[in-house]
């Protein structure tokens, strides 16, 4: 005789830790459950609209400067130190991990128009309307130091007044724009060459950081010039609708950039060619004012005089995201972490603000039972990996 029991096994409903998702039990036979495929649409409806209104992607913010944020640097080899100017002439290096400012700065007479590090960025480099380029030391810096250490370790005294900085990759040369552009090297303080085409005055220069000899540079007249340190005049000029006010170089693709115009728009160019933008990307609603790469080179981020920081792809037109909040005002820099986990905004407000790259992604402590988890598989797996490869 044959008897039939029902069964519940705890192991089929209950979860292992509290790390992993619920355990739900579905059955995709169309013959048992026919709406299984509505029901599984409307779950994941529900999810996504149950994680878009529980996401908070405001981290924190850094309080300290006492006019608005004209510039953010990001230090090329750690996550923790970030450098920002304002529009006072004051020049701040914080560590965000505590969110504390390490060290204050009266860098410039008027605004720090550009700030940028070196290659092993023990140093980093900041313009300003004096016409002055100053290097500084990011070794020493204790807010209880005496004020002879806020003295900078060189200063270049430029002809014309400087608006934009940026320091190629791996040499330490960085060039300069504002009447024209004009490239320096760091043990000098003559500028090794001048390169200007007609009498547009730019104000904002960034070099290539894949083929590191090529600049690009946003004048007042509309136009887009590109450069090569290694040739005496500039290569090409885009003149667009609108005067361009920022631009972004893909880190991973050396022939993409992208423009922060005034025309609300951003615009994505393929330097093999120029005539018509590769992409427009849409949504603000006021003057596009600056944009930065992920370090992935597949979204970016804006701002903008709307007072909104939107993200996109580089493949698509419209926003992924929109950050904003109540007391925010006109976007003025945003930079995106080398670790792809976090955005940072300055605005006239004098905040910088700290925002998740992901809306909704979890970030906290990890907990003790995965590390324990992970360091036992470690000790386990390792000598058996020695043995097979010996």
């Amino acid at each position: 005789m044959k008897v039939k029991v029902l069964s519940r096994n705890p192991d089929d409903y209950i979860r292992d830790t509290k790390t992993e998702f619920h355990k739900v039990t579905r059955n995709y036979s169309k013959e048992v459950h026919p709406f299984e495929e509505q029901r599984e649409y409307v779950r994941a409806l529900n999810a996504t609209k149950i994680e878009r209104m529980f996401a908070k992607p405001l981290i924190g913010d850094l309080s300290g400067h006492k006019d608005g944020i004209s510039c953010i640097a990001k230090h090329p080899t750690q996550l923790s130190t970030l450098v920002t100017g304002s529009f006072d002439g004051d020049v701040c290096v914080w560590n965000l991990p505590t969110r504390k400012c390490m060290k204050s700065l009266n860098a410039h007479d008027g605004f720090v128009r550009g700030i940028v590090f070196s290659t092993d960025g023990d140093r980093f480099l900041s313009v300003g309307d004096d016409k002055a380029i100053k290097v500084w030391t990011t070794n020493t810096y204790d807010m209880d130091d005496e004020e002879d250490d806020n003295a900078p370790i060189n200063t270049i005294l430029s002809k014309t007044v400087l608006t934009s900085i940026t320091h190629h990759r791996r040499d330490p040369i960085f060039a300069t724009c504002g009447e024209m552009c004009q490239l320096w090297e760091e043990s000098r303080n003559e500028p090794l060459k001048s390169l200007q085409w007609g009498s547009d005055s730019i104000h904002h220069i960034q070099f290539n950081l894949v083929e590191n000899n090529l600049l690009a540079a946003c004048t007042s007249s509309r136009s887009i010039i590109l450069y090569d340190r290694r040739e005496g005049k500039p290569l090409r000029k885009v003149v667009m609708s609108m005067r361009p006010n920022y631009l972004a170089w893909n880190p991973m693709e050396a022939f993409t950039f992208t423009v922060a115009n005034e025309d609300y728009n951003s615009y994505t160019f393929d330097t093999r060619n120029l005539n018509l933008p590769r992409k427009i990307h849409e949504n603000h609603v006021a003057a596009v004012t600056c944009v930065d790469y992920a370090p992935t080179g597949k979204e970016f981020v804006s701002g903008s005089y709307d007072k909104t920081i939107r993200i996109y792809d580089v493949e698509k037109t419209n926003s992924r995201e929109i950050y904003h909040t109540k007391r925010q005002q006109h976007i003025t820099a945003v930079a995106w972490s080398s670790d792809n986990k976090y955005i940072y905004s300055g605005s006239d407000e004098m905040n910088i603000r700290i925002w998740k790259a992901n809306a909704s992604e979890k970030l906290g402590p990890v907990s003790s039972m995965i590390y324990n988890y992970y360091f036992i598989h470690v000790l386990i797996t390792y000598p058996f990996y020695i043995h097979h490869n010996s």
